[in-house]
């Protein structure tokens, strides 16, 4: 933002020096005398001061498309739900990636309902958050994964005193182009399979 905002000041401080050689060459050229009507100092002059205009005209234009693309900055939000209804997802005798099928929001379509993936398509820091909803019949357990690496988890012990069990959690992480974000369920594990069971993020900002 620093070099920015000193780029303009250069920009218009340069501006404002072509406005004044342009008055001043206007001037000397109204007191041009009849005994002698061409001055080349005077030709060259307003020629280099043509060519500095159009560089000034030029640097403005990109100035402008500059201005637009930051405006355009790409926006990159998903959410979706486990999208199964009613029935339970799991238990399983072994870890795996829970789809969220259910697509609610896509922007930028990073995110797969077929694999549960959340692919970076820009480097930035980017906000998660997971949801679950379940039974007292099995434990639960979610963990949320960067690449291969542990984040954060959510989870809940086996009960028989309360029909129902709730959980979630939510992280920032700083991530590069292609690094890869998903929900893993521990193995022996459950949770429902219905819009309570959610998977959302979006970029936070550009890095």
């Amino acid at each position: 933002i620093g070099a920015e905002t000193n780029w303009k000041m250069n920009f218009n401080i340069l501006r404002s020096i072509f406005f004044f050689c342009g008055l001043t060459l206007a001037h000397s050229g109204a007191n041009t005398t009849e005994t002698n009507p061409y001055h080349p100092d005077m030709c060259n002059l307003l020629k280099d001061f043509g060519a500095m205009t159009e560089k000034v005209k030029s640097m403005e234009t990109r100035l402008k498309e500059t201005e637009i693309l930051k405006n355009k900055e790409t926006k990159i939000i998903f959410s979706a739900t486990a999208g199964r209804g009613n029935a339970h997802i799991g238990p399983f005798n072994t870890d795996i990636i829970i789809a969220y099928k259910k697509v609610i929001t896509n922007f930028g379509n990073a995110y797969s309902p077929v694999t549960g993936v959340f692919t970076a398509p820009l480097a930035g820091v980017y906000y998660f958050t997971i949801f679950y909803h379940g039974g007292r019949s099995y434990p639960h357990y979610l963990r949320m994964f960067k690449n291969n690496e542990l984040t954060v988890f959510t989870a809940d012990h086996k009960t028989e005193s309360d029909g129902a069990d709730n959980g979630g959690n939510a992280v920032f992480l700083q991530l590069q182009q292609g690094d890869q974000v998903y929900v893993s369920m521990a193995a022996n594990t459950y949770v429902g399979g219905d819009d309570h069971t959610t998977f959302s993020g979006f970029l936070v900002m550009q890095t």
